[in-house]
């Protein structure tokens, strides 16, 4: 289209359907089966059926928008899931430091108002498994970062990606903090969600 304007062609109808065509052509041809390519081996582990819709507007980040209705008419309620951008980070000064003793390692226990408890083999699997019931897409609509990164992001950080746990096919989990600050987060995702949870670190 933009080659069009540039080149003084009027954008009448003919044009733009021809235009259309071309499109959709490569849609099929090139697009689609590329998707299917990368993207079916993923979804083979989801066992319930949805739907993805591909959000593209040029010169902006590609979005994907979820939705459990199969139904396609039925799909303005999706949720979206932005791509996260690259997050730059900052090389520290290295300095040469006293040698300490580390403390004991601590875990954390996540009480809920139905009397069950929330509480994994460390913190880290306690605090991924927090967000999972707490609803995955719900944490990540908070908007909640550690270091620059989303704690549910869905792509891999070059530097943390170590600490980062897949949940879900494209969406991972930062585990990158101390039990303290996992509690802390996981404070304020029950205080915005309404959960009602009550988390100790043990």
């Amino acid at each position: 289209m933009k080659g069009l304007q540039d080149l003084g062609l009027p954008l009448n109808q003919e044009t733009l359907k021809a235009a259309d065509e071309l499109e959709e052509q490569l849609i099929k041809e090139e697009i689609l089966p590329a998707m299917s390519q990368d993207i079916e081996p993923l979804l083979s582990k989801i066992q319930r059926e949805l739907v993805l819709v591909v959000e593209y507007k040029p010169g902006s980040p590609i979005s994907v928008a979820l939705s459990r209705k199969t139904n396609i008419s039925e799909i303005i309620n999706a949720k979206k899931l932005e791509i996260d951008p690259e997050v730059s980070h900052r090389e520290g000064i290295h300095r040469t430091q006293k040698i300490e003793q580390k403390a004991p390692r601590t875990g954390i226990l996540v009480h809920t108002p139905n009397g069950t408890t929330i509480h994994e083999k460390d913190a880290a699997s306690t605090f991924t498994e927090a967000i999972k019931q707490a609803g995955i897409l719900n944490v990540r609509s908070l908007g909640l970062k550690y270091c620059g990164v989303n704690i549910v992001s869905t792509t891999k950080d070059k530097k943390y990606g170590k600490s980062q746990r897949e949940v879900t096919p494209g969406l991972y989990v930062l585990t990158h903090s101390n039990t303290k600050d996992k509690k802390k987060m996981l404070d304020k995702i029950s205080v915005a969600l309404n959960l009602g949870w009550k988390i100790e670190i043990i």
